[in-house]
């Protein structure tokens, strides 16, 4: 844990799988595509705290209250053949932006992976969110040129592979 300002960071726990999701569908709402919100409670659990656990997340509290939430994921690069944190998702809720509660949540991730021996922390953001750009340039993070994000899914995935 670290505290810093009134603000507190810790490790989501199982019986948070609710409050995960409600930052998550928050930041869907500000991001406008809370449409595409399919998770639930159950995959949470799972996907955080289950046996093949591949995501976690940490709160920023201000005394009883989480404020903001941060997943992380673990991401490996072929060329410098290690793995790097993957930053999924960050939500701070409105009325605590402006307060240093963002930079509290990234901080908190620059440490883990400086404890985990990673090189580096990367994430996308939208073209349009200048509010968040402008807030990860402040941080001194560098915007990565050349590279678009692509994804598979729906009927596209399930019929690029077909058993015969």
């Amino acid at each position: 844990m670290t505290s810093q300002n009134a603000i507190t960071i810790r490790p989501a726990l199982v019986k948070d799988a609710k409050l995960v999701l409600q930052f998550i569908k928050g930041l869907a709402e500000y991001e406008k595509l809370s449409d595409e919100v399919v998770a639930t409670e159950a995959n949470i659990r799972e996907s955080l705290f289950g046996p093949n656990a591949n995501a976690e997340a940490f709160f920023a509290y201000h005394g009883t209250d989480a404020v903001g939430c941060a997943i992380f994921c673990q991401h490996y690069s072929t060329y410098s053949g290690r793995s790097s944190l993957y930053l999924e998702d960050i939500f701070v809720l409105p009325d605590w932006r402006s307060h240093g509660i963002g930079r509290e949540l990234m901080a908190y991730g620059s440490g883990l992976a400086q404890e985990r021996g990673y090189p580096r922390m990367e994430w996308s953001v939208l073209d349009w969110n200048e509010p968040a750009i402008g807030f990860y340039e402040n941080l001194g993070a560098e915007r990565v040129e050349g590279w678009y994000t692509y994804r598979l899914s729906g009927e596209a995935l399930k019929g690029l592979y077909t058993r015969d």
